[in-house]
Order: structure tokens, then C-alpha cells, then sequence
């Protein structure tokens, strides 16, 4: 029996069109001749007849010729193995995000967001079967679609080798942290709140909603904590150097040109700021104590440890908003 090797191209796509293997007559190879069948009979000399026992001999030494058999036409389909294509996709959502949420057109872009789409679990991810959308999955579509299509309006990540993207999706998110804040100052004022409460609890809240999805992805994605938790005090790093570095600066520049003096009153900031750096020294102690072996790191870890810290940082932000507001509103002594 002889073993036939045949290359398959590899194009990326999990289903192949059906193809064919075709077997035509064998070539005969000796003494570096290649004859086919036909030709070794039309080359074959005229023989005298033989009797029955050189017969019966001949016959047995054409049989070890090469020769077709009853099959010479062979069908060859790849099917997908679905078990095997959740694993490479799965395995691609690990290792690159940007394949994951890369997209070609705009027409792309609405489809993905006009679609119900089932949530992300691991758990099911492993069985092997496709999962369908949940009734939670229904309401949280209807509840967003409108900021999906809003978003569908970025450019593709193909376009500008992704900065056109980048660039766009900055503005957006920009815009969008400006509406939110604006929404919860209104609101404060309709309810009767302080400004210094309404920026320590809704604005606060408000504005930091894209940085804590962003940091929930990268905690999710990345191998270690650096960009989850370099996500933060990077977010603070530009809110307090660049935002109100360059509105203090443009605004100085403008006094001072007209001759006049540029003043902020602090207000109740002092007490505010300092209950911030005391809680932030707590929190980066509690992540370096984390790194002990019994735990493993940053984030993760043992659920024990994940609850408690857990409940530690909430707690941290409740207690600021509670301090802050009991200041402000003159029920404790600040300074």
C-alpha cells in the first residue's frame, strides 16, 4: 500500500471547500524510464503463443505491475471542529485584544452593534457549545444600544494604522466624561447638595466610569496587575497635573497679561486632599502586602483575600464621601 501526502494550504478559515484526488494510470520506472501502461503494451513485441504453464507465468508477473484499483477518485473536505475553533478563539481573545476588537468597515462596527451578542464566561466558553444570548443580555443590549451606535461612528481600527481610531475615540470619550459630569452637577444642584459634595460623590463617580471599565479589561486581559492598577494613578497623574495644571496655567496667563492677579480660593480642599493621600497610603500598602506568597499579587489570589480587600477599598471610598460631606456640611471641625 502506498501513502499519498497531500499539502493543504493554510488560508486562516476554519471551513475548506470541497476538493478532489484524482489517480490516473501509474508510470512504470526503470532504468530512469517513466512508461505508462498503454505505452509498455504498444512497445511489447510480438510473442509466440504460449502454452498454458507460461501463461499462468506471465499472468502472475503482470500482477506485480502497478495498477489501479476499483477507487480513483478520492473527495477530501475539512469540516471545523467547533470544540477546537472555541479554543483557537479563545486563545486569540488571551493573547491580542487587538484582533479582538479590530474591525475592517464601519458596516462591521453597526452590525456588532445592533447585535445581541452573549455575555463572556469562561465557564461556558469550555463546553464547547455556542451560547445563546440571556434575558440579561436582551436588557443591558436595550439599555446601551443607543452609546453602541453612538460609538459605531469610530473609525475603523484599519484606518491610519489605528490612529484615526485612537485620536477619535479620545475626543468621544472626552466628550462624553464632559456630559456625565455636567449631568451630576445638575443633578446635585436639583437635590439641594453643596458643590464640594456633588464633586466628591457624583462628578467623582461620573467621570471615572470609563477608567474603571478601562482597568476591569486590562485586569481581565493582561498577565500581570501593572496596567490595571498603572491605569489609575496614571488616570490621576493626567486629571491633576494636565487638567488642572493647563486650565490653572491658560487662566493665570490670561490675568496676568491683563494685569491682574489669579486666585483660587482652597476652600474645604485641604481637608479633603489630605483624608485623600492618608486612604491612598493604605490602599498602596494593602497592594504591596498582597505580594506576599500566600496571596500571589496584586489582584487575584485566594477568595478570601479577594473579598477582603475587596470590602477594604469600598469601604476607603465610602468613608472619604462620608468624611467630606460631614465636613462640609459643618458637622465636623477641618482645617
Amino acid at each position: 500500500m502506498k501513502s499519498i501526502t497531500i499539502r493543504i494550504l493554510d488560508r486562516e478559515e476554519y471551513n475548506k471547500q470541497s476538493s478532489y484526488v484524482l489517480l490516473e494510470s501509474p508510470l512504470w520506472r526503470r532504468s530512469g524510464k517513466e512508461q505508462t501502461e498503454e505505452q509498455m503494451k504498444e512497445e511489447e513485441p510480438e510473442e509466440e503463443a504460449l502454452n498454458g504453464k507460461d501463461e499462468e507465468e506471465q499472468r502472475i508477473a503482470e500482477m506485480g505491475r502497478p495498477m489501479l484499483g476499483d477507487h480513483v477518485k478520492l473527495e477530501v473536505v475539512i469540516e471545523e471542529s467547533y470544540e477546537f475553533k472555541n479554543t483557537v478563539d479563545k486563545l486569540i481573545k488571551k493573547t491580542n485584544l487587538a484582533l479582538l476588537v479590530g474591525t475592517n468597515s464601519w458596516r462591521d462596527q453597526f452590525i456588532e452593534a445592533i447585535t445581541v451578542s452573549a455575555g463572556e464566561d469562561d465557564d461556558d466558553d469550555e463546553c464547547g457549545e455556542e451560547k445563546l444570548p440571556s434575558c440579561f443580555d436582551y436588557v443591558m443590549h436595550f439599555l446601551t444600544v443607543f452609546w453602541k451606535v453612538l460609538f459605531a461612528f469610530v473609525p475603523p481600527t484599519d484606518y491610519w494604522n489605528g490612529w484615526a481610531c485612537f485620536v477619535v475615540s479620545i475626543c468621544m470619550i472626552g466628550l462624553l466624561t464632559a456630559v456625565i459630569g455636567d449631568l451630576a452637577s445638575h443633578f446635585g444642584c436639583t437635590v439641594g447638595l453643596k458643590d464640594s459634595v456633588t464633586a466628591v460623590v457624583f462628578v467623582a463617580l461620573g467621570t471615572s466610569v470609563p477608567d474603571t471599565f478601562a482597568s476591569k479589561v486590562a485586569a481581565t486581559q493582561d498577565q500581570y496587575a501593572d496596567a490595571s492598577i498603572g491605569n489609575v494613578t496614571g488616570s490621576n497623574a493626567v486629571n491633576v497635573f494636565l487638567g488642572i495644571g493647563v486650565a490653572w496655567s491658560i487662566a493665570a496667563i490670561y490675568h496676568s497679561s491683563k494685569g491682574e492677579e489669579f486666585r483660587v480660593d482652597p476652600g474645604k480642599l485641604a481637608f479633603s486632599v489630605t483624608l485623600f493621600t492618608i486612604f491612598a497610603f493604605i490602599a498602596v500598602g494593602t497592594l504591596m502586602y498582597r505580594r506576599r506568597p500566600e496571596i500571589g499579587g496584586e489582584l487575584g489570589g485566594p477568595r478570601t483575600a479577594k473579598v477582603v480587600t475587596t470590602m477594604l477599598f469600598v469601604s476607603l471610598w465610602l468613608l472619604y464621601i462620608l468624611f467630606s460631606s460631614l465636613e462640609a456640611y459643618c458637622h465636623i471641625t477641618g482645617f
